[in-house]
């Protein structure tokens, strides 16, 4: 009896599937994921963009700065003053040296201040600055 105990035993533990090498694998799989995500930037505010009739998607922009109706600049969700945009920016483009600029100014903000940020990111070195607006109707 003792000879078909030992037999059963060791059958059993053939029939046992070891999950370690899986775990292994979807852990590795789940911080590859985790790292090549993507996550949405907000620029802090919501802004009445104006409509534009040649309005074009762009598909990636990795800094966007916001101008409010009374004329508030705002940088990933913090107000800054016009005098530290340029400092911001070149912040965030040592994050990611090849970012693009996106500015979502609302309507009733002064094309002054556009301006103002337009030239200090191109003094911080974005070489792709873009406006945002909503597609015509």
């Amino acid at each position: 009896m003792s000879l078909r105990t030992r037999q059963a035993s060791a059958g059993d533990e053939e029939a046992e599937i070891n999950i370690t090498p899986m775990l292994d694998v979807v852990f590795i799989l789940l911080i590859f994921f985790i790292v090549t995500a993507s996550f949405v930037k907000e620029a802090g505010i919501q802004v009445d963009r104006p409509s534009a009739v040649r309005a074009e998607p762009k598909p990636r922009a990795n800094i966007l700065i916001a101008i409010s109706p009374t004329n508030e600049i705002w940088i990933q969700k913090r107000r800054v003053d016009v005098e530290q945009v340029r400092s911001n920016i070149e912040r965030l483009l040592g994050e990611t040296p090849e970012a693009s600029v996106l500015v979502q100014a609302d309507r009733k903000s002064r094309n002054g201040l556009f301006v103002s940020i337009y030239d200090q990111a191109k003094e911080a070195g974005v070489k792709e600055i873009a406006i945002s607006a909503l597609e015509a109707q």
